[in-house]
């Protein structure tokens, strides 16, 4: 088909400072003949034919010490996958730790009000200060650090503990030796390897070369002999600990803090830093870490020095709305809607413990932590992992996903909305019986 037609454009010129000066008149025609038109098909260059272009530029090779895909990740591809092979099954997630419950009013409202605020000219701001706003860091050091000695400018308030890890870890640097518990959360590891604080993967015991491993279990009560470490520079310590659920006496702390001491080592204590289980912020995002200013290097110079510089070329600072949510989280209204959510958790916590006790496994953690780690002994975690997801369509966490320290131990997560809790504990009980 052809289609001749004359075709009459008016191009008038603008004065639009985003656009191009014009040659045209506004009152000139130009005028297209336009002839022999046909359709044209539109063909798709195949993927496969696509050209990778290859630069110069070498591959971090830190990158490549690491071992497969991220824990969490890898959970949520195994179970889309699960998803396409039982498309009608009712999956109830239990694995990764995120919350389900929704955020109590009187801290929503705090997050309507000042995203409000933020369309007047009056209650408008733009960035704001890295470490945080005054007021929250304020309510910070004395809802949780009383007559501890933190004051306001020790807290920097964050997107999370996830990425204060990793700002942490540029601080240390590389030429430092990292001491872990294990198990414990991955990212800790995974951060210590991309900073190249470590050797190779070692498979036959499935550990990085120069992390110390400091193996928590049911024989040592989940608190790690210290004195069959080395010297270690940095040691990751998290109480309760995540995974296991197991949280530190005082004279256990005590002791980990002389140590600390006698070998100079700086512990990074992974508590309650966040407002992610708390008050459900997982989406929202927002935590804080506490570097106190008596913290020094060996040189003398403040660790919180450093890590100011890092957070000030790192980040541009926790959102404004945010932050106006966790300064309502702290007021005594907030804190008490937070303490209710977290007694539903505790509830579910209870139930899961009960469960696993009634069918005669051993069950550490779910006392301090909203964290049930049940032990399989003998088993592949992964493949305690696909069963319970094959037979019950049910995600939990394989314990050697946290090191090797894990193995033969499978975590469940009580956050869940409660039918979906006990429907899960009814599943396990069918399994398991």
């Amino acid at each position: 088909m052809s289609i001749t037609q004359n075709l009459t454009i008016s191009i008038s010129s603008s004065s639009s400072p985003f656009l191009a000066p014009s040659n045209f008149n506004s009152r000139n025609q130009l005028s297209l003949n336009a002839k022999s038109v046909s359709i044209c098909k539109c063909v798709a260059t195949p993927r496969e034919a696509e050209t990778a272009y290859k630069t110069k530029v070498s591959r971090n090779e830190n990158m490549g010490k690491l071992q497969a895909g991220y824990l969490f990740p890898e959970i949520a591809r195994r179970k889309s996958a699960h998803l396409l092979k039982y498309p009608d099954a009712k999956i109830i997630s239990l694995g990764i730790g995120d919350t389900t419950e929704p955020i109590p009013e009187v801290i929503t409202s705090a997050l309507a009000k000042k995203s409000h605020a933020l369309s007047t000219l009056e209650g408008y701001s733009g960035y704001g200060a890295e470490q945080g706003e005054k007021p929250l860091r304020s309510a910070i050091a004395s809802t949780f650090y009383p007559d501890l000695g933190i004051e306001d400018d020790d807290i920097f308030v964050s997107d999370g503990a996830k990425c204060d890890i990793s700002r942490l870890q540029i601080v240390f640097g590389s030429n430092v030796k990292m001491a872990v518990q294990d198990p414990s959360y991955p990212a800790y590891v995974d951060s210590s390897v991309i900073m190249g604080q470590t050797g190779l993967y070692q498979k036959d015991v499935q550990k990085f070369a120069n992390i110390e491993y400091m193996r928590c279990n049911p024989e040592n009560g989940f608190f790690p002999d210290l004195s069959s470490l080395s010297r270690p520079d940095i040691i990751f310590f998290c109480s309760p600990n995540n995974p296991t659920g197991a949280a530190a006496t005082r004279e256990q702390l005590v002791q980990l803090v002389r140590f600390a001491k006698d070998n100079g080592s700086i512990i990074v204590a992974i508590e309650t830093s966040s407002f992610s289980k708390y008050a459900g912020f997982t989406g929202v995002r927002l935590g804080w870490t506490v570097v106190p200013k008596q913290l020094l290097f060996s040189d003398g110079f403040p660790v919180a020095k450093d890590f100011n510089r890092i957070v000030c070329t790192c980040f541009n600072g926790a959102s404004n709305i945010s932050q106006a949510g966790g300064l309502a989280c702290l007021s005594p209204e907030g804190l008490k809607a937070m303490r209710g959510v977290i007694g539903f958790y505790k509830e579910n916590t209870n139930i899961i413990v009960d469960t696993f006790d009634s069918l005669g496994f051993k069950v550490y953690g779910g006392k301090s932590a909203p964290y049930v780690w049940v032990h399989f002994p003998g088993q592949n975690s992964w493949d305690v992992f696909s069963e319970i997801l094959e037979k019950t369509h049910v995600v939990t966490t394989p314990g050697s996903g946290f090191g090797p320290g894990g193995e033969g131990f499978v975590r469940v997560s009580a956050f869940g909305h409660r039918e979906n809790v006990l429907e899960a504990c009814r599943r396990f009980k069918q399994l398991y019986k």
